[in-house]
């Protein structure tokens, strides 16, 4: 199985649901409101009164063979759409109950 953390402006939400419910990424965990600042390019996303906007986050645990969909599925989103951004990191899951 894959863990896999997806990063993105509020503005991408319903797009992110939409791709996990098409790749059938059926479980996933929902933070609505995180900050940061990626590491190449792009404004802060703080909820402050400079940064004003924020991320949301998402993590899901898939089966190996959902991943590489899911994953390009979020990367032409965020072609699509590359101010608004949208970043998927990857990790082995070694146990589950």
């Amino acid at each position: 199985m894959k863990s896999i953390f997806i990063a993105f402006d509020q503005a991408q939400t319903d797009n992110v649901l939409a791709i996990l419910s098409r790749t059938n990424a059926r479980g996933y965990t929902f933070f609505e409101q995180v900050g940061g600042c990626g590491s190449k390019t792009g404004d802060p996303h703080l909820g402050s009164h400079a940064w004003p906007t924020m991320n949301s986050a998402i993590l899901t645990i898939v089966d190996d063979e959902q991943a590489p969909a899911l994953l390009r599925r979020l990367k032409e989103a965020d072609d699509d759409n590359p101010m608004l951004g949208i970043r998927a990191f990857q990790w082995g899951v070694e146990a589950s109950i």
